[in-house]
């Protein structure tokens, strides 16, 4: 585990995690976060973005699937819409 470092939001809404917790978690330039807020918490999530071979790798096994369970993109397109109903 790291120490407890201090850093600061900037005029443009940007905060540097400090080089010390970056080297610690082994970040690079570049790297994808996901992010939650509640009160005053903030918590950030490294994202590991599939490379292209694991990304067609995961678009077969999910036609393979669809077709198994006779899914139609029709199916998705529904489910799609009745998700973002209920977002809304």
């Amino acid at each position: 585990m790291s120490e407890v470092t201090i850093t600061k939001l900037s005029s443009k809404g940007q905060i540097v995690i400090p080089k010390t917790l970056r080297d610690f978690l082994g970040l690079k330039s570049g790297e994808v976060f996901a992010m939650f807020g509640e009160r005053d918490t903030i918590i950030l999530k490294k994202l590991e973005i599939p490379s292209d071979s694991e990304f067609d790798e995961l678009l077969n096994w999910g036609s393979n699937y669809a077709k198994k369970k006779k899914i139609s993109k029709k199916d998705v397109l529904k489910a799609i819409s009745e998700v973002r109903k209920k977002g809304s």
